[in-house]
């Protein structure tokens, strides 16, 4: 794989790799929240999810559309919290349930007629190998487990939750030269 980076300024390498992104797809538990999954008890003895987003990611995730890109999560866990927070980030792609994420990837890449070279994934964690050994643009989040960096073209300086995913749109729209007018647009 391509020099990785720990620093927010892209390498030309990640740079290059970056300008042919169309479309961003993403893991969710550690990498759109920390990994922690709060249970909540209730009286009746079911329990509910609690999940925290970055509002850092949200915003990104503006600034993606803003600048065309598509976006999509992969993940294994089915959430209802997952569900409204991709419709707040007016995330295009959404797949729950998904222990093995290659069918999904494939199905996105269907829908959009994107390259495996035009796709930027993110992910944290060993079920997200495969997905990271075809994108075009790799990334773990700085929290990843050892062979998810391994595997990475670009790990980032946050943490999954702590606005890692904003740092690789950044990167991306910036690479693409789209970065004043998407910011510009992501404000309106």
């Amino acid at each position: 794989m391509a020099k990785k980076s720990s620093s927010v300024k892209a390498t030309s390498r990640v740079s290059t790799r970056a300008k042919k992104i169309r479309v961003l797809l993403m893991d969710v538990d550690g990498v759109l929240t920390d990994g922690r999954i709060w249970l909540l008890s209730r009286r009746d003895g079911t329990a509910s999810e609690i999940k925290g987003f970055s509002a850092y990611d949200g915003a990104g995730l503006k600034l993606a559309r803003a600048a065309g890109l598509r976006t999509g999560l992969i993940t294994g866990r089915e959430s209802s919290a997952v569900s409204q927070r991709a419709r707040e980030c007016e995330i295009e792609f959404v797949y729950q349930g998904r222990a093995t994420k290659l069918g999904s990837y494939e199905e996105i890449l269907r829908a959009t007629g994107a390259s495996d070279q035009e796709v930027a994934y993110v992910g944290d964690d060993l079920p997200d190998l495969p997905l990271l050994q075809r994108a075009g643009l790799a990334v773990a989040v700085a929290n990843a487990a050892p062979e998810v960096k391994r595997a990475a073209h670009f790990v980032t300086s946050r943490a999954g939750g702590e606005g890692a995913v904003r740092e690789v749109i950044e990167i991306i729209v910036k690479a693409q030269g789209k970065w004043a007018e998407a910011s510009q647009n992501a404000k309106a």
